[in-house]
């Protein structure tokens, strides 16, 4: 795989077949990984779902809420990590590292501030969401936990990203099955053993957190052959220009994470008034759809490291190649998965909870959704292409009009006559017009206009 890579920085010609080879062989351990962080997901709403219906609906009042801070974070990451893959690509390892430095503060003191910001509202949060007061209290001692722990989350998500730009896939997605293995351990400890219910599920997954940063920056700042600082010495204050180059990419994102993430806490909204059962099912049917979704998003991965290392090489018409093929295998791939979503629905929602009445309605509304399956591939793996070139502003106004629009527009309208089955419903219509949105652009758009993201001889000795 090294070597094919090395193709893209050496401006040589590859056939279908080693183009294909290559977006495999960096799709599947990502996909890999995030299976495993699926079904760490899938055990652990198992876990709390057995708890009973009222530890399931705690956690999933806030998990929207999460998210958005996860989103916040991701775009940091990617915000300094496009700019490592377009060095990586022009060769240029040293400017690559000079970026990685500057990352590593910047991202530590933006986790930092999402913490406070968690701490600061948790008690009023499950409130804020229509929560009732039965699920208030472990809701907001979940979220505050999962706030704190965010710290952890960044600084490994920053690391897996520098790494996977690299064209380093194993060893992230190696710590992240890891981590999803930890996760079990450390949660059925805290769950069970020292019966600490809903907030021993979120320290169990901070733990296995903390550990996994701690590894993954190892293998970057000491082990990585392209990003190590080991023996590397250089400044770490940032500078002007690069923290400006991953503003213009990680700000659109942040801000699509920003509004998308109050868009799905919108949803929540919607879904609370319907009662403790409908809140579950979401949650613990969300949780079950992401087994179909988290291939596309391994794609994606691989999909941005092409990307961002042929533009960075100056290679486009291989870049587009790389795009198109990239994108037809998600689609594929999610299909695929939509089809065993759609046959096995019953069984995975009983996995998730014994309640009949939870896994009747999961059963209907995963099987609504499984039919958005292939266009939602569509939206995921352009994104990623997207992102690796440094184009994230429109993706971002495009996924914003179609989840404000299209999806709570909808939801709204049908939640009041058919209940969550209307929320799902307008979710898959929303997931199959943003595929095709996304489509329009990737094959019409001029998203490999891109910034002008390599170092030139006046930045070069910064």
């Amino acid at each position: 795989m090294a070597d094919l890579l090395s193709y893209i920085r050496e401006g040589r010609t590859m056939s279908q077949s080693e183009k294909l080879r290559l977006i495999v062989n960096l799709s599947v351990p990502s996909i890999l990984a995030q299976i495993s962080a699926t079904v760490m997901f899938f055990i652990d709403a198992s876990m709390v779902g057995h708890l009973g219906a009222k530890a399931s609906a705690a956690i999933g009042l806030v998990e929207t809420t999460g998210w958005l801070l996860g989103g916040l974070a991701h775009a940091a990451n990617l915000g300094f990590s496009v700019q490592v893959a377009h060095f990586i690509g022009a060769n240029d390892f040293e400017g690559a590292r000079r970026v990685l430095r500057q990352s590593l503060v910047c991202c530590l003191l933006w986790a930092l501030s999402l913490s406070i910001i968690s701490i600061a509202i948790h008690q009023h949060l499950p409130f804020w969401l229509g929560g009732s007061e039965e699920i208030a209290h472990d809701a907001s001692l979940y979220f505050m936990i999962i706030g704190i722990c965010g710290i952890f989350f960044q600084m490994e998500g920053l690391a897996g990203s520098m790494l996977k730009c690299s064209g380093n896939m194993k060893i992230p997605s190696a710590l992240n099955i890891l981590m999803c293995c930890m996760d079990v351990i450390f949660n059925y400890l805290f769950i069970y053993l020292l019966d600490m219910g809903v907030m021993g599920a979120a320290m169990g997954t901070g733990l296995a957190e903390l550990i996994t940063a701690i590894l993954m920056l190892y293998f970057l700042l000491v082990r990585s052959d392209m990003l190590r600082l080991k023996g590397r010495p250089g400044s770490f204050r940032p500078k002007a220009s690069t923290v400006h180059t991953a503003f213009k990419i990680g700000a659109p994102m942040g801000l699509q994470h920003l509004l998308m993430g109050g868009a799905q806490i919108v949803s929540t909204i919607i879904v609370a008034p319907l009662g403790t059962v409908a809140i579950a099912a979401n949650s613990l049917a969300i949780t079950v759809e992401s087994l179909c979704y988290m291939p596309g998003y391994g794609i994606a991965e691989a999909a941005t490291t092409l990307v961002g290392q042929g533009i960075g090489a100056g290679q486009r018409l291989l870049t587009r190649s790389f795009a198109y093929m990239s994108v037809g295998l998600g689609i594929g791939v999610m299909t695929l998965m939509g089809v065993f979503m759609w046959v096995f629905a019953p069984e995975l929602m009983s996995i998730m909870s014994p309640v009949k009445e939870i896994i009747a309605l999961g059963t209907d509304i995963l099987r609504i959704e499984a039919w958005a399956e292939p266009m939602f591939a569509a939206a995921i793996v352009a994104n990623g292409v997207f992102i690796g070139a440094g184009d994230t502003m429109k993706p971002a106004i495009m996924s914003l009009s179609s989840m404000w629009l299209v999806r709570l527009t909808l939801a709204a309208t049908l939640a009041s006559q058919y209940g969550l089955r209307g929320v799902w419903t307008a979710m898959a219509i929303e997931l199959t017009f943003r595929g095709i949105i996304f489509l329009t652009r990737l094959f019409h758009g001029n998203w490999q206009k891109t910034l002008n993201l390599h170092p030139t001889p006046n930045t070069q000795s910064q």
